[in-house]
């Protein structure tokens, strides 16, 4: 212990213990008392406090405002050391302006508490021994691989019965549909467009594109042209060669080339409705739901052309 009458200063430290086996640990307690207004400098440490002794830690600075006014700065070192010796540990500096401080000297005494044959070979201390199967573990892996497994085919077969049981419904009610005349379908959805006639209430975006969807769904089904598919241009390009060079299903007195120009205005000007936001006249609304009705009609086949020439065919073949 150092103190300084004039600066008032006292630097102390201490060993929780002074004997040590080889690789255990103690604290030394370094301390400094102090006026508030007086400044010191505590020292710094690295690995080692000296050779020899290790220092495994070294808290930080703790300040602690005494009662009597003085100030105590307080640091705990954790010493080891793995060599059998008495150590005497030199006494710590701690600088306050031009003057020094230490602490007074200390000893640490570290101990070896067996003997060492040093005229032995050295040899491992056990044998290398084999680690045992984890069982348990392997068997919950497999149980978890399983589970995830049963889980995807739980969830596919539910999946399916849900559409079996849920869709059913939905899936009779387009099969009917299909099997039936596609201009019979496209007829009475146009009857329904009639009856309703939505343009009146000024839903003329709504009864433009209800039309060229019943008409689009008839041309996919009648001339095998995806137009529910593709766009008006697309469509009416495929469609022109089937009804202006070919007239395909077309009777001998019907125009096609005519009635391709009546179809092509009535799609271009549904989409300028839809995408252009066109404001059609009622009689470009009542003209549309006409050519759509004539296209329908004009194009539309019978499902079984021989029967629809020879009427009497089906009762001779079945007589």
């Amino acid at each position: 212990m150092f103190y300084n009458l004039l600066l008032a200063i006292v630097v102390s430290a201490s060993i929780d213990s002074t004997m040590l086996m080889i690789g255990d640990q103690t604290a030394m307690h370094l301390e400094v008392t102090k006026e508030p207004k007086e400044q010191v400098q505590m020292p710094v440490f690295g690995e080692q406090l000296q050779d020899g002794i290790e220092i495994v830690k070294a808290s930080p600075i703790d300040t602690t405002l005494l009662s009597d006014g003085r100030v105590k700065l307080s640091q705990e070192l954790t010493l080891t050391s793995f060599k059998d010796s008495l150590f005497a540990i030199k006494p710590i500096a701690v600088a306050s302006g031009e003057d020094t401080f230490r602490t007074d000297p200390m000893a640490l005494n570290v101990v070896q508490p067996f003997e060492v044959d040093s005229s032995m070979a050295i040899t491992d201390i056990k044998d290398i021994e084999k680690a045992p199967i984890w069982w348990w573990g392997i068997i919950r892996w497999i149980l978890l691989a399983l589970a995830i497994i049963g889980l995807f085919i739980g969830v596919y077969y539910g999946v399916m019965w849900y559409r079996k049981h849920f869709h059913k419904d939905e899936e009779e009610a387009v099969e009917p549909e299909l099997l039936r005349p596609a201009d019979e379908v496209a007829l009475e959805k146009l009857d329904e467009i009639k009856a309703q006639k939505i343009w009146k209430d000024g839903k003329v975006k709504e009864y433009q594109t209800e039309l060229t969807d019943v008409v689009r769904e008839y041309i996919s089904r009648r001339f095998e042209v995806q137009s529910t598919e593709k766009t008006s241009d697309e469509t009416l390009k495929e469609l022109k060669p089937l009804l202006v060079a070919k007239g395909e299903g077309l009777e001998a007195n019907v125009d096609g080339k005519a009635l391709y120009e009546r179809l092509s205005k009535m799609l271009r000007t549904a989409d300028l409705v839809k995408f252009a936001k066109w404001h059609t006249t009622p009689d470009e609304n009542e003209q549309a739901l006409t050519t759509a009705y004539d296209f329908v009609k004009e194009t539309s086949k019978p499902e079984n052309p021989d029967l629809s020439e020879n009427p009497d065919k089906g009762k001779e073949e079945n007589v």
